[in-house]
């Protein structure tokens, strides 16, 4: 085999991930993607003849084109507001991605491995499944980009509230797969892709919570500051002042701000504000969330936190500390302290909270009290732990709340990527999201994960809506994917005995 002949079908692959990863932005991108997949499937196959060795080798280019695609804001963060070596942000990226793209190849070794068996195209969905779960827990987990939030925009999304996202994933994989036998079994894969699709949307008609209690008034404030204006003194003095206007402008059941909006440690904020909003939630009868840097006592001493802290009416101060920690952003590693000094943006090894943190209390004056799960950016990823909060919550969840900062990233699809996975939880739950950021996609969703109302990016401006609570548990969050990757297992154990035997 030539030289040529070797690499044009990695340099094939490399570009079908990079397509795959700009699919998940367009419209309907959930339904393009399993085409998509079925021709990164078939290029696969073509090399199962070759050493183990090319295949993941092929795998891995596959991985590195969507990852890189789909991650390069990363860069923004890194050289534009952290001023890190073009190269090293560069390298950092790539290398990132490279590491994401081993769990997609590892996936993808099912091709030559279970090519004899009939059911070749489930064994390489419980593999997927299986990887991607292990890419959300290996070293804390960074799940970005799955296939998952891109079923908000496909045909799977409906199963969500059922089994979770990773069930959306394994459907996707395996219809895809189905959809390449088509050149070999037209009756039986037609059937099968048939049936998945037309099974999801009637486990859509299916609703799990209902409306709770009256809607309640919600404002959103969108601030819109720079990322590199958190590090100026008078920058940041401008913003809490900016802030502390605006929630007072006008009551509201709950009015929330976004992630650090008050970029300063809580204890060192200007004399008063906390009382200051603390009488005006007494006297306007209104629910305050604020975005600050908390601190707390850990065994390494004092530590900073990413905090929000809650202010209700004539009650005691809630505060939630955000529990899962981005790698590097706000929490070192040990060993890459050196990374840390290269990337200059102070506060940036964070104390993590508790992972079973109480919810939010909204009171209201002569009503219920509803009950919010609150999640801080990056947590946002992580369905499987916030499906576990509500499900051992002591109170009633019934709204999700998302506090973010995505100035980091500057002018790219980061916000419309998180946006996807809020979507995602909403569905998942059956509650209500209400995301506040700084820089967007500020927005109200629905119990179905629908966007009802949103702010335009990169503005500043407040968004004052009404928002209807639910009551009630989906099977997704009392099971978690605990189903899901149950037949998984089961299947790659019977798939692997079978490989065995033969």
């Amino acid at each position: 085999m030539s030289k040529g002949s070797s690499v044009i079908p990695l340099l094939i692959l490399f570009i079908l991930g990079g397509i795959l990863a700009a699919a998940a932005e367009i419209p309907y991108g959930g339904w393009i993607q399993i085409p998509l997949l079925a021709l990164v499937w078939w290029q696969l196959e073509l090399n199962h003849s070759k050493k183990i060795s090319f295949n993941f080798v092929s795998g891995l280019l596959f991985g590195v084109g969507y990852f890189v695609v789909g991650l390069w804001w990363l860069y923004i963060s890194l050289h534009d507001v952290g001023g890190m070596h073009p190269l090293l942000s560069c390298a950092a990226v790539f290398l990132l991605s490279a590491y994401m793209a081993l769990y997609f190849s590892i996936a993808s070794l099912a091709i030559p491995l279970f090519q004899r068996s009939k059911l070749s195209g489930l064994l390489l969905a419980a593999s997927w499944v299986i990887t991607e779960f292990l890419r959300g827990y290996i070293f804390t987990g960074f799940p970005w980009m799955g296939l998952a939030e891109s079923q908000i925009n496909g045909p799977f999304a409906p199963i969500a509230p059922i089994f979770g996202g990773l069930a959306c994933t394994f459907l996707a994989i395996w219809t895809s797969w189905e959809l390449l036998q088509l050149r070999k079994r037209v009756t039986f894969s037609a059937s099968i892709l048939l049936i998945a699709i037309g099974l999801a949307q009637i486990a859509g008609l299916a609703n799990f919570t209902k409306p709770f209690g009256e809607p309640i008034s919600v404002r959103l404030i969108q601030g819109n500051f720079e990322q590199t204006l958190k590090f100026n003194p008078q920058a940041i003095g401008q913003q809490i002042d900016f802030y502390a206007s605006e929630i007072k402008k006008e009551s509201a059941d709950l009015i929330i701000i976004p992630e650090t909006a008050f970029p300063w440690p809580q204890n060192n904020l200007p004399s008063g504000l906390l009382n200051y909003l603390q009488d005006f939630s007494n006297v306007s009868s209104s629910n305050i969330l604020l975005g600050l840097i908390g601190e707390t006592s850990t065994d390494r001493g004092m530590q900073y936190t990413n905090r929000a802290t809650g202010l209700s009416p004539n009650a005691p101060t809630y505060q939630y500390d955000k529990a899962h920690l981005v790698p590097f952003g706000e929490f070192i590693p040990p060993g890459f302290y050196w990374f840390i000094k290269a990337f200059n943006v102070p506060l940036s090894d964070f104390a993590k909270g508790n992972l079973e943190q109480a919810p939010f209390n909204i009171l209201r004056k002569n009503q219920e009290t509803i009950h919010a799960a609150i999640t801080i950016c990056y947590e946002d990823v992580f369905g499987g732990e916030l499906a576990s909060r509500i499900h051992n919550s002591k109170e009633p969840v019934n709204v999700l709340i998302n506090m973010t900062n995505l100035a980091w990233f500057g002018q790219s699809q980061a916000p419309t990527q998180q946006l996807r996975l809020s979507q995602l939880r909403s569905l998942e739950t059956g509650l209500p999201a209400l995301r506040a950021t700084n820089t967007g996609i500020t927005s109200v969703l629905g119990p179905n994960g629908k966007v009802l109302q949103s702010l335009p990016e990169f503005t500043q401006a407040s968004l004052s809506t009404q928002v209807q609570a639910y009551d009630g548990k989906t099977p997704f969050v009392t099971w978690g994917n605990f189903p899901i990757l149950s037949i998984s297992c089961l299947l790659l154990i019977w798939g692997l005995i079978r490989y065995r035997r033969f």
